[in-house]
């Protein structure tokens, strides 16, 4: 079974290939990265990791005991115990319910280690993966809909106070 691991320096190979593996794929749901994110990877990896050390970010990988990562999963803009969580699995991994396993398991993570009670969520319209990981795992829409890379999209909110508590949900 794949662990959820904090995102660290020695991530940095597998996490690139797993970028470089799915870009095509995550292409068709998500705003491309661009070439610069490939072309200056490492200086990308250490600003985020420079983001995490201040707590304003909360970076995971979820990779395999070989250390292959086949997601990400990633708590950005940590503020006043809320956060905006994005997530993104590879091709070869999603139709198992990893991703639904996943952010259940960041869930005990932000209670428990992050002091969160809120998360919110993005997806575009055509992402009806994500759309389905986030209905499923307790969030709900807000009425908002942010331009996502220029798509249309549906804004989530998720109380981590209320309802089973997300252990339960495992």
């Amino acid at each position: 079974m794949p662990e959820l691991q904090r995102l660290r320096p020695n991530h940095a190979p597998a996490l690139l290939a797993f970028e470089q593996e799915n870009r095509a794929f995550f292409a068709a749901s998500v705003p491309d990265r661009g070439d610069d994110y490939f072309t200056h990877f490492a200086a990308h990896l250490a600003e985020r990791l420079a983001e995490q050390a201040t707590g304003a970010c909360h970076f995971h990988v979820l990779a395999t005991r070989d250390g292959e990562v086949l997601g990400r999963f990633n708590l950005v803009d940590v503020a006043e115990g809320a956060a905006e969580l994005g997530f993104r699995l590879a091709e070869k991994a999603t139709g198992r319910g990893l991703a639904t396993s996943t952010v259940r398991q960041l869930f005990t993570l932000c209670t428990t280690t992050y002091a969160l009670t809120r998360l919110r969520a993005a997806a575009t319209l055509t992402n009806t993966a994500s759309r389905s990981v986030l209905t499923r795992t307790g969030f709900v829409p807000t009425g908002e809909e942010p331009v996502l890379g220029g798509e249309r999209g549906v804004g989530y909110v998720r109380d981590l106070g209320s309802g089973p508590h997300p252990a339960a949900l495992q």
